[in-house]
């Protein structure tokens, strides 16, 4: 039996979860939980085989706190389930340590198929994802745009596309606030433009938000 733990922030997707995996005879939940909190609680109470994470969970701020996850907890797979565009985000998640990284679009089938994959200790990424952590530089002038950047500069260019200023993105990362106005130098000039307006289309174009 997989002992599966879910984080997410929406009630809809635990009962859409539960619901799916209600009469599975290889899988069980462990925990259900809405914050970043509740999570560690879970994980250091309970023994959990893998853990579906959503990116946009509550009190997960960056990329840095899911790598301090796997660290934690080696036990637990983890597999990230959220909106936020693969191409993007996965990469990074992929070098944090990640099993799997499925997108909210997929059928429950992949999802399904992901936990158990994992669990058995395979690793669950599109070929697309492979690639782009390998650095090629073919394809479109979009693709090589964001495999410039680091995790931390799209940690930031996603906060400053959802309006938030220097000084809530340097508390929410926990950084300097200087250290946030030189993240967005740097993005304003490896994205190619000159003003915040023109940085958050950028993003938008990326599909960063």
């Amino acid at each position: 039996m997989i002992k599966l733990c879910l984080a997410d922030n929406h009630p809809v997707v635990h009962y859409g979860m539960k619901s799916y995996f209600s009469d599975n005879p290889q899988i069980s939940f462990a925990g259900v939980v809405n914050n970043l909190d509740n999570l560690l609680d879970t994980l250091g109470k309970k023994s959990v085989d893998v853990a579906v994470i959503d990116l946009e969970l509550e009190g997960l701020t960056s990329i840095s706190s899911v790598k301090s996850l796997v660290k934690d907890f080696p036990d637990t797979k983890v597999i990230i389930f959220t909106n936020l565009a693969e191409q993007i985000y996965a990469p990074n998640a992929l070098k944090a340590g990640v099993s799997a990284y499925v997108h909210k679009s997929a059928k429950m089938e992949e999802l399904e198929n992901a936990i158990k994959k994992v669990n058995e200790g395979e690793v669950v990424f599109s070929e697309a994802v492979k690639k782009n952590l390998a650095l090629l530089n073919k394809g479109k002038k979009s693709e090589r745009l964001y495999r410039k950047l680091s995790s931390r500069e799209i940690e930031v260019l996603r906060y400053l596309s959802e309006g938030k200023k220097n000084k809530e993105i340097a508390k929410l990362l926990d950084l300097n606030e200087k250290t946030i106005s030189t993240y967005k130098l740097r993005l304003l000039t490896k994205l190619h433009v000159t003003n915040l307006v023109d940085l958050v289309n950028k993003a938008k174009t990326l599909d960063i938000v």
